[in-house]
């Protein structure tokens, strides 16, 4: 395990490196209509306002992985495993769709919130426990993070 020393202080006790979290962005594009299927249209438009309308957004996600670097690597994750993860587990399943249609999102309202959960999910079942944030932009105004 790699042990630090402050600077010049050779007689320092040497201390074990402490967690890093490493980031990791995609981006994709998609369109949804934000409602829900028993309301009528007048309710879904009072409370969803022009989101009730079919709209799309060039979205950002983060994913955040929280570890100590590996003593021979220097690294927490390798980042090619992790835009592997990215894109398997969310990536190819919404990048240029219909997030209304995309199964692992049926019956949720795809608002930011809701996709960043199921988002986690599915990031949670191959990163577990390393996994520490996902983050969504879902515009320069907007955006959602779900944290351990």
């Amino acid at each position: 395990m790699l042990k630090t020393r402050p600077v010049g202080d050779s007689a320092a006790p040497a201390r074990t490196p402490t967690a890093v979290l490493v980031t990791r962005r995609a981006t994709f594009a998609a369109a949804h209509v934000l409602a829900r299927p028993e309301w009528e249209a007048a309710r879904n438009q009072e409370v969803f306002g022009a989101c009730a309308g079919d709209h799309g957004h060039n979205y950002v996600i983060e994913v955040g992985v929280l570890g100590v670097p590996d003593p021979q690597t220097g690294m927490v994750i390798n980042l090619k495993e992790l835009d592997r993860v990215l894109r398997e587990a969310v990536v190819e399943h919404v990048d240029h769709r219909h997030l209304n249609r995309v199964a692992f999102l049926d019956g949720l309202v795809p608002t930011a919130e809701n996709l960043a959960r199921a988002f986690w999910d599915r990031l949670e079942e191959r990163l577990g426990d390393r996994l520490q944030k996902v983050r969504l932009v879902e515009s320069e105004n907007n955006s959602v993070e779900v944290s351990r």
